[in-house]
């Protein structure tokens, strides 16, 4: 979990930020990144909290075997499902989603270990596993943010 608290100072310190990019890099700008990162936090946190641990079914991926395996998610390969692609985003917008991804680290962190996230290419994951995903995910984003500042 600390893991998540740095990245989400990291994240702080990059939204003054928001407007830069770099298309060799990525046809999205910093704060769409930011943005991104920060609904899809905030998005999961709410689907754990309501997921039916009865519901839940373990299945075998590939990708998702690949990807927890090296602890990172190639450039390039997989597109964002709509509900976590921004559409705006401003340094107002960016610290609010902030506010409420903090607070969620908060709720992340009592949620019974049973609960559950479903990924689109990773299936159901259970809450350890599922703060693995967002801190490949979050580090993924970050990457590309310190590419395109740099």
């Amino acid at each position: 979990m600390n893991n998540l608290k740095n990245m989400l100072s990291e994240i702080e310190g990059f939204i003054p930020k928001y407007q830069s990019s770099d298309t060799s890099v990525s046809q999205s700008n910093v704060g769409w990144q930011l943005m991104h990162v920060l609904l899809t936090l905030n998005g999961v946190v709410g689907v754990l909290q309501n997921s039916k641990p009865e519901n839940y079914k373990w299945s075998f991926k590939v990708p998702r075997l690949i990807v927890f395996t090296m602890g990172k998610i190639p450039r390039g390969k997989a597109k964002a499902p709509k509900r976590v692609q921004p559409t705006t985003y401003d340094i107002q917008t960016l610290n609010s989603a902030l506010t409420s991804a903090k607070a969620n680290l908060k709720i992340l962190e009592d949620l019974p270990n049973n609960k559950y996230f479903e990924h689109p290419y990773f299936g159901m994951l259970k809450k350890n596993k599922t703060i693995k995903f967002l801190e490949i995910h979050t580090q993924h984003h970050l990457d590309i943010v310190e590419d395109i500042i740099s």
